[in-house]
């Protein structure tokens, strides 16, 4: 139980026919675009690996203690069985709701960055040039001449330990 530490190598394997053929409209073949196939898998890019669980990595019997078999497959069945059924009414009951709230952040975020938080990025940027000269010209006259004195002040100090 855990994440992967594996990579597997990628590649892309185009059908001949598919790649000579004109550009068209992806959705022109009236293909449905939600279908109740249960084989389809719902997180392609495993951001839930971690919550692939099953009943081994949660119930597990060294060889040294067993209990009856009966005992082992009616809590796995019954296990099995809670999980499927509480989920399944879980997102019937909050799906909807917690969609309809995570398109609302992250419509709000999206629209807050690209109109509020990149223009002020850009608008910083352009002006750090002239900032940095004033502020450059600043320490020049202000700060280095005073950290300079103060060094030339301390730098004539000598200690010296003498032992008893």
């Amino acid at each position: 139980m855990g994440l992967e530490k594996e990579k597997a190598e990628t590649s892309v394997i185009m059908d001949e026919d598919l790649f000579n053929r004109s550009i068209e409209p992806i959705l022109s073949k009236k293909e449905k675009l939600y279908t109740t196939d249960p084989v389809r898998d719902r997180d392609p890019r495993d951001i839930n690996a971690h919550l692939k669980v099953e009943f081994e990595d949660i119930i597990a019997e060294p060889s040294s203690t067993h209990s009856f078999d009966s005992v082992w497959i009616w809590s796995h069945a019954v296990f099995e069985l809670l999980k499927y059924v509480l989920y399944r009414l879980l997102t019937t009951l909050l799906a909807i709701p917690m969609a309809f709230v995570a398109g609302i952040v992250f419509g709000l975020l999206s629209c807050v960055h690209i109109w509020i938080v990149m223009p002020l990025v850009h608008s910083c940027m352009m002006a750090l040039p002239s900032i940095q000269v004033v502020w450059a010209s600043l320490m020049d006259m202000f700060v280095g001449p005073f950290f300079h004195s103060i060094g030339k002040s301390l730098s004539s100090i000598n200690v010296k330990t003498v032992q008893n």
